[in-house]
């Protein structure tokens, strides 16, 4: 049965369904639109028809659609003075426009504006409603289903987000859409939003210009709070690029929008709380920066420096939030100010409002006078009845507060440029060409060229991107006695001016945060003062750091060094590592005690010797000094004065001259002396030889072979000396291994010519040495080798414990080495071998004699 009766009626279906499809076919071709029609909230008809896209509400009912039947239309709350006030600039342009005779004679502008709701969804349909209207579209058999816009231009869109949708859904058709107040930096893409214009400079602009302005005040450390959308995700990350660029470090980056739960509002909070950065840049609009504001007070969260952009900055709405005085001191960017005459007079005139749909206007008169009418649908609450005869003069509220007048300027630009591409495109002069069609690719091209003046004297045109001149006004939030803020233009920023000149600040006194007349400081770690470098803390920003004092040698002499500087050799840092200082030169001097000591014992020396061989001159004629080769004594005591003297090259400062002079000077007469001692050891022994029968031993060592020998010995150290200066001669030299002094010092030049000197002298010491100590037991009453052997054994322990008291012995001391071993050395040679004689010849005349000199007696052990 079930079967049986369910053949007739798929029967039954499908002939409805044939019969459906024949007559389809007869009748005309027929394009349908979806979903239910848009009518416009304000219109009116014209030649030529501009639509506009503001936001008359900031809220929505939200529903719970259940999908069983076909959704109700969107219901917004909330009403929004503002977006009227947009909407009657834009009929104020037109107004203007329409009663001039210069600008589209003989055509006139109407208009469709709707609203869009703050509703990214709303606003394309509304756009797609004024590009195709709302009736059946019968099209021509030839373009099926084509139609010309409905409107020329769309003036509005308002912030960022929705005119990216709005653009990206009317830009394949062309239409143009000139915003007033969308800045995001990314709607300058031309690539994906062709048909998009906006009067009011992009964000871009806007970024950099808060940077520089935060780099001015020296803020290194801040917040930043952004509103989560195109607007604030943008512009924060331009910011922040550009921050970075300038040395600015952002210590955390918070979003939130209008519709985050009071849980991520708190979570906020608390960043800010627990934050050490006193500034707190933002990208935010007021409906965002009233949550954040409400909360603050309730943590009672105040002493922050705000800095703003033109979203809040200039809005009076925003001011009368401020009752807890936590924006006090705010300092941003805005629009720079307008006055644009009658624009204020036809604003605050509602009557072109009335030709909205009756419910809006109604709304809307309720909302402007707190009052409702009898056969109102709303709420009556404890409102008094509407008359309609209200005034508007005696009301203060939003509507006429006209601190956005420059964004009010902005929509009747906007309209004036669409006005004058029109103008171009009609050939306007006396009358304008009502018969040429109108297409929008040829509006939108026209309207990126048209550059005209305003009636207040102010220049528009874009640039290649659809962007204004981006100008700005600094103001700063400066609270006043009966609590209302006043907002005071404090600089400008210009981009059309040189870079360094962008930023102009006026010599007028700001109020920062809790009424300071200072400028707060906002860093993570102090300027690191001149001596001082930045040392990074470890997983840290890089405006974090910890200053490292300079080393020794090395300085800095600005703030914020990165690096320490070292000085060059001849300089080293002074006490606070800021500047390098010259170091100072020492060398052995005369003025110094050591030096002073030091040559009056050379000095001393040199005229004991002479003393000595005055003596031995006045008795030269006596046994003791004949018995001790008087030629080899003189030329002993002389080489002896050399020696003293020679001592004295070593003091003073190092010249070319004096080093090569006091170690050539030091080595011949050293071996002068030592060849005169090692002549007069050799006399012993060989005048003790010649007393030995059949001995004929002092005729080959006669007095010509002891100075032949004399001036051999010497030669040979003469011809080392010539080696030494020919090949590597010593040369003054400056040593940099003291820190704080430059010890100028007499460098070898050849180390081996140094000490070929010196190891001659030794060799000849040792000789001499060796020879006096065996003949030191010769039957004598005067044994010259004994005092010669006791000489010898001074030279050579004071000249062993001299090399390493000179290699240790650091700078001028090595010098003083030097010059204490000739004179020890050099005493000891006068002392021991000639003291005696001196002392016989002065205090013991009566051995003087030369019986005595020849007299024996027992050897003595030494």
């Amino acid at each position: 049965m079930t079967s049986t009766h369910r053949w007739p009626e798929q029967g039954w279906a499908l002939l409805q369904l044939l019969l459906v499809a024949s007559f389809s076919q007869a009748e005309e071709l027929v394009c349908r639109r979806r979903g239910d029609p848009e009518n416009p909230h304000l219109s009116k008809d014209g030649d030529i028809l501009l639509g506009g896209i503001f936001s008359f509400h900031s809220k929505w009912k939200n529903r719970q659609d259940t999908y069983m039947h076909k959704p109700l239309p969107l219901q917004c709350t909330s009403l929004n003075f503002r977006g009227f006030q947009f909407a009657q600039a834009m009929l104020f342009a037109i107004e203007e426009i329409n009663n001039s005779t210069d600008l589209l004679p003989g055509i006139s502008l109407g208009y469709k504006i709707y609203d869009a709701c703050i509703l990214i969804a709303r606003g394309v349909r509304v756009a797609l409603a004024l590009a195709n209207g709302n009736e059946l579209v019968y099209a021509p058999s030839e373009a099926p289903c084509t139609r010309p816009a409905q409107v020329q231009a769309i003036l509005g869109g308002t912030f960022s987000s929705p005119c990216m949708a709005i653009s990206t859904v009317i830009g394949p058709f062309h239409i143009p859409l000139v915003s007033h107040l969308a800045t995001c930096a990314c709607l300058s893409d031309k690539t994906k939003y062709p048909s998009f214009l906006r009067t009011i400079p992009s964000d871009y602009y806007q970024s950099r210009a808060l940077a520089q302005l935060v780099k001015h005040f020296g803020w290194t450390w801040v917040g930043a709070i952004r509103t989560n959308n195109d607007y604030g995700n943008n512009g924060m990350a331009t910011f922040t690029e550009t921050a970075q660029q300038l040395g600015i470090c952002v210590e955390y980056s918070v979003s939130v929008f209008r519709t985050d739960p009071p849980d991520k509002i708190r979570k906020i909070v608390e960043v800010i709380k627990a934050s050490t950065s006193k500034v707190i840049v933002t990208f935010i609009s007021p409906t965002e920066l009233y949550l954040i504001l409400h909360e603050l007070s309730h943590h009672n969260l105040t002493g922050y420096q705000w800095v703003g952009t033109e979203a809040w900055i200039f809005d009076f709405q925003t001011a009368a939030m401020n009752r807890d005085h936590i924006l006090d001191g705010a300092i941003g960017l805005s629009i720079p100010k307008a006055h644009v005459g009658g624009m204020r007079e036809f604003m605050l005139d509602v009557k072109p409002l009335n030709s909205s749909s009756g419910e809006l206007f109604t709304e809307f008169w309720e909302t402007l006078f707190s009052c409702k009418f009898k056969q109102s649908k709303s709420s009556a609450g404890n409102q008094r009845e509407c008359t309609g005869h209200e005034d508007v003069t005696g009301v203060q509220n939003s509507f006429t507060d006209m601190s956005l007048m420059p964004l009010f300027y902005n929509v009747y630009k906007g309209v004036y440029a669409v006005a004058h591409a029109l103008h171009s495109i009609l050939t306007c002069n006396e009358t304008c060409n009502n018969k040429m069609k109108l297409d929008p690719v040829m509006i939108l091209q026209h309207i990126r060229k048209v550059r005209f003046k305003t009636k207040e004297g102010d220049e528009v045109y874009f640039n290649e991107n659809g962007d204004p001149e981006a100008k700005y006004e600094i103001i700063n939030w400066q609270p006043t006695e009966n609590g209302i803020v006043d907002f005071v233009t404090v600089g400008l920023y210009d981009t059309s001016l040189p870079a360094d000149k962008q930023l102009n600040l006026k010599n007028t006194s700001l109020i920062w945060a809790q009424s300071s007349q200072e400028v707060p400081l906002s860093v993570c770690s102090e300027k690191c003062p001149p001596g001082t470098r930045k040392v990074l803390q470890k997983g840290k920003p890089v405006c974090c750091y910890d200053c490292l004092r300079c080393a020794e040698g090395e300085i800095s002499n600005i703030t914020d060094s990165i690096t320490c500087v070292r000085c060059d050799p001849d300089f080293w840092s002074n006490e606070r590592r800021d500047a390098c200082v010259k170091k100072e030169a020492e060398f052995l001097s005369y003025e110094e005690i050591m030096g002073a000591l030091l040559t009056a014992a050379s000095l001393f020396g040199t005229c004991m010797t002479a003393v000595v061989a005055f003596i031995f001159f006045r008795y030269r004629q006596t046994p003791v000094v004949r018995a001790n080769n008087s030629e080899l004594s003189f030329l002993l005591l002389f080489s002896l004065i050399l020696c003293f003297l020679c001592s004295l090259t070593f003091i003073g400062r190092p010249s070319e001259w004096s080093c090569m002079l006091r170690h050539v000077a030091f080595g011949i007469t050293f071996v002068l002396c030592i060849s005169c001692v090692l002549g007069k050891t050799i006399v012993v022994l060989m005048a003790f030889r010649a007393t030995l029968p059949g001995s004929n031993v002092m005729k080959w060592f006669g007095p010509a072979q002891q100075k032949l020998s004399v001036l051999g010995f010497t030669l040979i150290q003469v011809l080392i000396c010539i080696l030494w200066l020919t090949i590597s001669p010593p040369f003054p030299f400056k040593n940099f291994k003291f820190k704080d002094k430059i010890i100028l010092e007499c460098a070898l030049g050849s180390a081996v010519g140094f000490w070929a000197v010196l190891g001659y002298i030794g060799l000849l010491a040792m000789l001499c040495f060796i020879l006096a100590f065996l003949a030191r037991k010769l039957p004598d009453n005067f044994n010259e080798a004994k005092f010669i052997t006791f000489s010898m054994l001074i030279f050579c322990a004071v000249w062993i414990t001299f090399i390493p008291a000179y290699v240790s012995s650091p700078g001028k001391f090595s010098v003083a080495v030097e010059i204490f071993a000739i004179l020890a050395s050099s005493f000891g040679l006068l002392i021991c071998i000639f003291i005696p004689k001196c002392y016989i010849i002065l205090l013991k005349p009566e051995k003087n004699t030369k019986k005595n000199m020849m007299g024996k007696g027992a050897p003595k052990s030494y």
